[in-house]
């Protein structure tokens, strides 16, 4: 199975933040932001998988930043490691200045995602080749995370979690 790249798994979705998806202080739901992120999280892990993917976990939402009625949102979704079945895909969402045009990083987030067969059952997956700097930090932070989902679940003992000893040593 040949490795990929984080860019081979770049999906962007850009849309518009319609009256029907916001609050009463017409800003989008939160909701509204976490499916469009699961939609594009789901479309990054399925082209570096090249498989059917589940969502397997929502493991952080930063809701940095309110988006107004009206916006213009773009969510930038990658591939940010692999590991034997699953995959960590980081997304960066975006919002559009309405006089400016300049862009403003208004959230981010992380999900994992699940490839499997035809029966549900997991997949392997390719390798993730991390080749900016970003990518390579993101890559190097996705196992310390996936230890720790580990640890705070019980299925991986304290001192068994290498990466995030090495936190502290």
């Amino acid at each position: 199975m040949q490795s990929r790249t984080a860019f081979q798994s770049k999906t962007i979705v850009t849309d518009l933040v319609l009256p029907s998806e916001t609050n009463p202080i017409n800003n989008l739901f939160g909701g509204e932001l976490l499916a469009r992120m699961d939609r594009a999280a789901s479309i990054a892990a399925r082209r570096h998988s090249r498989r059917i993917v589940v969502t397997a976990s929502v493991n952080h939402v930063a809701f940095n930043r309110s988006i107004p009625l009206g916006s213009v949102v773009t969510i930038e979704a990658k591939v940010s490691r692999a590991f034997t079945s699953s995959m960590e895909v980081y997304m960066d969402v975006w919002i559009e200045d309405r006089e400016s045009g300049e862009c403003i990083k208004a959230n981010e987030a992380i999900y994992t995602f699940v490839a499997v067969d035809e029966t549900g059952r997991p997949i392997k997956v390719p390798e993730l080749v991390a080749e900016t700097k970003l990518e390579k930090e993101r890559y190097d932070a996705a196992l310390r995370r996936k230890q720790l989902s580990l640890v705070l679940a019980g299925k991986l003992k304290p001192a068994e979690a290498t990466e995030l000893k090495a936190l502290f040593e």
